[in-house]
């Protein structure tokens, strides 16, 4: 089995040591060997954690959330539709933020249109609104 650094791990999963450090204090990537010298040593299973990790992220995914996906990948009788129940979960919580998101949108247009961009600020029509 192939023994990297830390430097290497990060290099191969594209990411920095602090982060590798990080999930390592996060409890998302497991205490790693020590070699005799005391270095740490990994495996190409941390490399593929990681970037499940990142690639988790990049979809939405909180840490905690991250770490029970994780979770599920070793608990006995854990099926697909587990995994599947958080996927839709994060689904129906970005169905929201999209929503909230929309009328933050459309009440900063409401603010934007009000204003011409002219005049002191002391009399801008944004700040006035806000203000109340």
């Amino acid at each position: 089995m192939e023994k990297m650094t830390i430097g290497q791990l990060a290099k191969k999963a594209n990411v920095n040591l602090e982060t590798i450090r990080y999930y390592e204090r996060r409890g998302l990537i497991p205490e790693p060997h020590r070699n005799s010298s005391g270095h740490r040593q990994y495996s190409l299973e941390e490399v593929k954690r990681t970037k499940f990790i990142k690639r988790s992220q990049a979809l939405g995914f909180s840490l905690k959330e991250i770490s029970e996906l994780l979770s599920l990948r070793v608990e006995p009788g854990t099926t697909c539709a587990d995994v599947k129940e958080r996927v839709e979960t994060k689904i129906e919580n970005i169905k929201r933020k999209i929503l909230d998101l929309e009328q933050i949108r459309k009440a900063l247009l409401s603010l934007s249109q009000r204003c011409t961009g002219r005049g002191p600020v002391g009399r801008c029509p944004i700040l006035e609104e806000l203000y109340k």
